[in-house]
């Protein structure tokens, strides 16, 4: 950066005909304001020697006024936009909050709308933490209306503690996985149709059709659930989509649909295998 500043004063294609010259402490500003982009610390400093007077140094204080509260580089939509917010989500998925609130820092120093971060926060509580611990999604929502109540920084605030949350809590992202494999079988296996026993009839001819018929309603069944009953289409196996893990509320989750799956085997109306 020193080397780049120095050619753009000296050379005669630059600034070199109006001998200027830039102080340590003024280059170390003019850094901080480019923050690692060699473009942008050409243009500052080209901004700056327009103001400046020929043959003299340029002013700290003429910097300084110039900058104001000029943004670390943070380009919405570029490559250091997409990385930070990408290591925001993983320091969360790691379980580290220091390194969330490091990035998330970052992020608000470079300008990022803090909406922006709210709703992506949102995104890793269903994401990343999922029913391992389902008041994440709650506390993500209620930060996100912090934000747009009552904006910064008493919002900001808010997401931070929505932030420390998700990195603390138990992870999984069964449910995720659980969704993406079964949109990816609902775009396969094409419009198969509803099984009568499990449609709606609303109507006496949808009766006479067998719509409704035979359907067992679980809050009239031991345990409040009906063994055995199959709820896939007809000629499509049972998958096992949702496979809970063995941490937070998940792991009672867990236990629960071992119980229901044990049911089902000791049934005389067992379902189809998944």
């Amino acid at each position: 950066m020193r080397r780049l500043v120095d050619r753009a004063l000296n050379e005669e294609r630059g600034l070199g005909k109006r001998q200027l010259s830039l102080g340590d402490e003024a280059f170390a500003l003019l850094v901080a304001a480019a923050d690692g982009d060699g473009r942008r610390l050409l243009n500052l400093l080209e901004n700056a020697s327009d103001l400046a007077e020929d043959g003299e140094p340029i002013p700290l204080e003429l910097l300084q006024s110039l900058l104001g509260d000029t943004r670390r580089r943070f380009d919405k939509g570029g490559e250091a936009f997409y990385d930070q917010i990408s290591a925001l989500h993983k320091s969360v998925r790691g379980s580290s909050p220091d390194g969330a609130l490091y990035w998330f820092a970052r992020m608000l120093d470079g300008g990022c709308d803090p909406l922006y971060i709210a709703r992506r926060v949102v995104r890793m509580a269903s994401e990343d933490i999922g029913n391992a611990d389902p008041r994440a999604l709650g506390l993500c929502l209620s930060a996100w209306d912090v934000q747009e109540r009552l904006g910064s920084p008493e919002g900001e605030l808010a997401v931070a503690q929505a932030i420390v949350y998700l990195a603390c809590a138990p992870k999984s992202n069964a449910v995720y996985n659980a969704f993406n494999t079964a949109m990816r079988d609902a775009a396969a296996q094409g419009s198969r149709e509803v099984p009568l026993h499990l449609r709606n009839a609303p109507t006496r001819l949808m009766k006479q059709l067998g719509y409704g018929e035979h359907y067992r309603y679980a809050h009239d069944e031991p345990d409040a659930y009906a063994a055995g009953e199959d709820y896939f289409p007809e000629n499509l196996d049972p998958r096992q989509y949702y496979q809970p893990v063995p941490r937070g509320l998940e792991l009672k989750i867990r236990e629960k649909l071992g119980h229901l799956a044990a049911l089902d085997r000791a049934s005389p109306r067992q379902r189809r295998k998944p």
